[in-house]
């Protein structure tokens, strides 16, 4: 039984995590801010970028390396390809365009895949962010004039002795004007990846308030087991799930799994069960078809029947959903065409 709390509930307590092995510690960072962004001011970028761009821009100190400014440069370097033909004439790889012997220096496997690739886009996001924010603190403590971002951007470009000669950015006598432009376009360009969000979502009720707390969580990590009520925390490992190149990454990740972060989305006011087929089993009595989906239905994936669900998102509208994927990933924004195999696909109810 579903049970919706009245308006005069204010305070929220630890509760079992039901359906799981053991209990899970509960994190209560449960104030983020509700806006439809995921609180990254970040646009029009692919969803796959897109928590690796408010990552990189957070693990920066130096406030000028915006979630903007990062999409504005991946747009320059490659237009967000992630095509392995993506090599410029001077053999520049990957999305953010790293030389190997640069990549040697800032490339990290970030993604946990077992190798730190030029070609990966979490690698190459964080390593781009990486070498951004030295190369703005270089700018910073250079007394050259002109705008830091600009200086770092240069860096990044030509090379910090490039800089260093010109005492700022290259002018367009410099290599064919290539560094200059390259800074202009960028930082001109800079506004049209600033917020409002990837998904604008509109509408009053509790299935559009669901949506938008979820959004506030984008970026966080997947954690098998888990995630609560009040916030992310760590999981554990169940002898299949929460494993990582061979070892447990659950038990010290924080963050969400996939029904975790529903039943986050939708507390206090409406209290659903913990696990995505306890979800389902308290809301198919209420089933909606593909076609009549609204924000902040809960979509189902299953192996087979209603005993074999194994995912469920939340409906973002625009054909998209909010979900944890799975190991290795993050909470996203992802078309409900390819969020999970699309013969999986179970179907929809509403809470």
């Amino acid at each position: 039984m579903l049970i919706r709390a009245t308006a005069a509930i204010a305070v929220l307590f630890v509760v079992a995590i039901i359906g799981l092995m053991g209990m899970v510690l509960v994190d209560e960072d449960a104030h983020a801010e509700q806006i439809s962004d995921g609180g990254g001011g970040l646009r029009g970028v692919p969803a796959e970028f897109r928590p690796w761009i408010l990552k990189a821009a957070a693990a920066c100190k130096e406030p000028e390396l915006t979630p903007a400014l990062l999409a504005a440069q991946l747009n320059q370097e490659s237009g967000f390809s992630t095509d392995r033909s993506t090599v410029s004439h001077a053999g520049a790889q990957g999305p953010a365009q790293f030389m190997p012997g640069t990549w040697a220096t800032w490339g990290r496997d970030d993604d946990g895949n077992g190798e730190a690739s030029p070609w990966d886009v979490g690698d190459a996001v964080m390593a781009q962010g990486r070498m951004m924010c030295s190369l703005l603190k270089q700018a910073k403590t250079s007394g050259y004039s002109g705008d830091v971002r600009g200086l770092a951007l240069a860096g990044y470009n030509a090379g910090w002795g490039a800089v260093q000669r010109y005492e700022g950015v290259p002018p367009k006598s410099f290599a064919g004007g290539e560094t200059y432009h390259y800074v202009q376009v960028i930082l001109a360009s800079m506004p049209r990846f600033q917020g409002p969000g990837l998904v604008q979502i509109s509408g009053t009720g509790n299935g559009a308030d669901a949506a938008r707390k979820a959004a506030t969580r984008l970026g966080t990590p997947y954690s098998w087991g888990g995630g609560g009520p009040l916030g992310p925390s760590t999981g554990f490992c169940d002898g299949r799930n929460g494993y990582l190149n061979g070892r447990c990454s659950a038990s010290s990740t924080v963050g969400f799994d996939c029904s975790s972060l529903v039943q986050y989305a939708y507390w206090p006011d409406l209290r659903l069960p913990r696990t995505a087929a306890a979800q389902y089993g308290a809301t198919s009595d209420r089933p909606v078809s593909r076609k009549n989906l609204k924000v902040g239905d809960l979509l189902f994936w299953s192996h087979g029947g209603s005993g074999a669900i194994y995912h469920v998102a939340l409906y973002a509208g625009d054909g998209n959903v909010i979900h944890a994927p799975r190991t290795g990933k993050n909470v996203e924004i992802a078309p409900l065409t390819s969020a999970m195999p699309e013969r999986d696909y179970y179907g929809a109810t509403r809470p």
